[in-house]
């Protein structure tokens, strides 16, 4: 009797277990993570809060295993920012990635946050903007432009932020470089390609302006560019576009005349154009 008082429920269970993996549940959210241990980063979690919706699913297609990719994408946008084994790299004790959807008429894509512990970092993923990824049904596009919404906001988590000149939401000039230098992380690791440049503009107008700006100097003028006007942040007090210049690329060096070179370079505007502009920059001097 004792014996199968211990066998039955046993049996009891057992069936239970596979009536259940037998049935389809919908589940409404979960949460997994990933313990990392490396020098920069211990924990990766993804938090998955629409679950049992189409725009998961379409996320799931984009990124199958979205802890892998946060690890090693964090790794890539480290190597971009900074030198390697680079004291002044900021350590983060968990990387969070929620998905969820930001409400109607939203027109934020993804976010960055600080939690309440200073090394906690959280992403947030606007399923909006994973169901308008897919729009065209293009797989390919829908993954680039998942990982590259990513890599930008994991640049927030690891970049310098400028010293001297208020906050993100009080100083344009913070923002643009802010903002800017995500999308040149973006464009030096292959998620822009030439066609997502933002023709004309202004080096101090942010995102994709500023970021394939600093990314055209990258590759034209030093290719430790990125890194060093990352550091100027700590080094140039109050922080400006031209002193960070010259602290990265030298002092015979000015924006204004870089910009036109760029503009120039891309073909926005003609060399003779360009010409009257350097020289009008040399005149206000």
């Amino acid at each position: 009797m004792k014996r199968f008082g211990s066998i039955y429920p046993f049996i009891l269970f057992l069936f239970l277990g596979i009536l259940v993996s037998a049935c389809d549940f919908s589940v409404d959210s979960y949460k997994r993570s990933v313990e990392i241990k490396n020098k920069y980063v211990g924990e990766i979690v993804f938090e998955n809060g629409v679950a049992a919706t189409r725009e998961s699913d379409i996320f799931n297609l984009a990124l199958p295993d979205p802890e892998l990719f946060l690890f090693s994408e964090s790794d890539r946008v480290i190597k971009t920012l900074y030198y390697r084994n680079d004291s002044l790299v900021p350590s983060v004790k968990t990387i969070r990635l929620l998905l969820k959807d930001f409400g109607e008429g939203s027109d934020i894509i993804a976010s960055k946050h600080n939690d309440y512990e200073s090394t906690s970092r959280t992403i947030e993923y606007n399923t909006r903007w994973v169901a308008y990824s897919f729009e065209k049904k293009d797989t390919a596009y829908l993954k680039a432009e998942t990982k590259g919404v990513l890599c930008h906001e994991l640049t927030h988590v690891f970049q310098l932020r400028p010293k001297g000149i208020g906050n993100y939401y009080s100083n344009k000039v913070y923002w643009a470089y802010v903002e800017g230098m995500a999308d040149a992380v973006r464009c030096l690791n292959g998620y822009f390609t030439e066609s997502d440049r933002k023709k004309g503009g202004n080096y101090a107008d942010g995102y994709r302006y500023t970021g394939f700006f600093f990314a055209w100097l990258t590759l034209n003028k030093d290719a430790d560019f990125l890194r060093k006007i990352n550091r100027s942040s700590l080094h140039v007090v109050p922080w400006s576009f031209d002193g960070a210049i010259k602290y990265a690329l030298g002092d015979q060096y000015n924006i204004d005349m870089l910009w036109l070179e760029y503009l120039s370079d891309k073909g926005d505007i003609t060399p003779e154009m360009a010409k009257k502009l350097e020289n009008n920059i040399r005149y206000a001097q």
